[in-house]
């Protein structure tokens, strides 16, 4: 049983009790019109329970949200019959009995009736409707016993109900919305910390990477003091060049890519690669179908120099460039013997 059926039970229960207070005539010689009374009887609980049962939620299969849906707002027909309803049923009720049968409890019943009515209908959010309507009975009590009478018979209790209504509606959604604001700071909070944890994986991969790439190179040159052989001086030229691949290009290297770069560089091609950002939102999967295309393309490559970009482009991912130097040209003047684009995965 959830707190709604339980709020609703109640305000079912209170409003029948409201109005079975119109059954009692206790002085039954001051009723002249008694099928009015059994009229604003018959019109005023169906229009009540209809508000108190009325859905607050949209499920979520019809909203296509969450589990809890979004809030459904009344309809405009009920909130027309519970304005006829402010406005019909007190009058109905004094209208019914002489001037002396007005003061008695199964007539001024219809004043605490609308005032619980209007603050179900504060409670579903509808607050100028709600003081629309207390403000119609309010008016049409004062017109049928006087502005002191009046309150003296439970318009102060109705129009205190509804003011506390609104105070808690008001209090309650200010602390949903607190609540959602907190929910979406810890999901920025988490995605922070999720962030900088893989940055630190990351990291920690690149420094592990780069110990086992130079390790071996560094503890040579200061083995030997700097004076390395030739094949020596070669192997420290390639670490150096890995290592700046992996702080430029991280995104563009898997393990097939780095070895056709290395194989590439001891066959004395020039290999330079820059990211320019575009891959950052590709799945894993197209990644690896990139990495796999641009491996191909380094192992079949004879240029002298390979120049491999990525692309912020929607349709090219990485572009390689191979220049070979023009026969009889200038140091400076080479020839582009190789553009291959890479497609970016749909």
């Amino acid at each position: 049983m959830t707190v709604r059926s339980i709020l609703s039970g109640i305000g079912l229960a209170f409003t029948a009790y409201l109005a079975a207070r119109s059954l009692l005539w206790t002085l039954p010689d001051t009723v002249e019109r008694g099928w009015l009374l059994i009229a604003a009887l018959v019109l005023y609980l169906p229009i009540t329970w209809l508000w108190i049962l009325l859905p607050t939620r949209r499920p979520a299969a019809v909203s296509g949200e969450g589990d809890a849906g979004t809030r459904l707002a009344p309809p405009r027909w009920a909130v027309v019959l519970a304005l006829l309803a402010a406005a019909i049923v007190p009058n109905a009720a004094f209208a019914a009995v002489s001037e002396a049968g007005r003061a008695q409890p199964f007539v001024t019943w219809v004043i605490g009736g609308i005032g619980a009515l209007m603050t179900v209908v504060m409670v579903r959010r509808r607050p100028i409707v709600a003081w629309v309507g207390t403000g119609i009975l309010a008016g049409s009590a004062a017109a049928w016993l006087g502005p002191l009478s009046a309150l003296s018979m439970g318009l102060v209790g109705s129009l205190v109900w509804v003011a506390v209504a609104q105070l808690i509606t008001t209090a309650l959604d200010r602390v949903a919305r607190d609540a959602e604001q907190l929910s979406e700071l810890q999901q920025a909070a988490s995605a922070w910390q999720a962030s900088q944890s893989g940055r630190q994986r990351e990291r920690r991969l690149h420094v592990q990477r780069a110990l086992h790439v130079a390790g071996p190179v560094l503890g040579r040159t200061i083995e030997t003091g700097g004076n390395l052989r030739p094949s020596e001086k070669n192997a420290a030229r390639l670490a150096e060049q890995s290592l700046r691949d992996e702080l430029r290009s991280p995104r563009l290297l898997d393990e097939a890519v780095r070895a056709q770069i290395d194989a590439a560089r001891r066959r004395g091609t020039i290999v330079m690669l820059f990211d320019e950002g575009g891959l950052e939102d590709l799945p894993a999967s197209a990644l690896h179908d990139i990495r796999a295309e641009l491996a191909g393309i380094v192992e079949q490559a004879s240029s002298e120099r390979l120049i491999i970009r990525t692309s912020p482009h929607h349709e090219v991912a990485v572009t390689v460039v191979g220049r070979t130097a023009a026969a009889g040209a200038g140091a400076d003047e080479d020839d582009v013997d190789l553009w291959r684009e890479i497609r970016r995965p749909h």
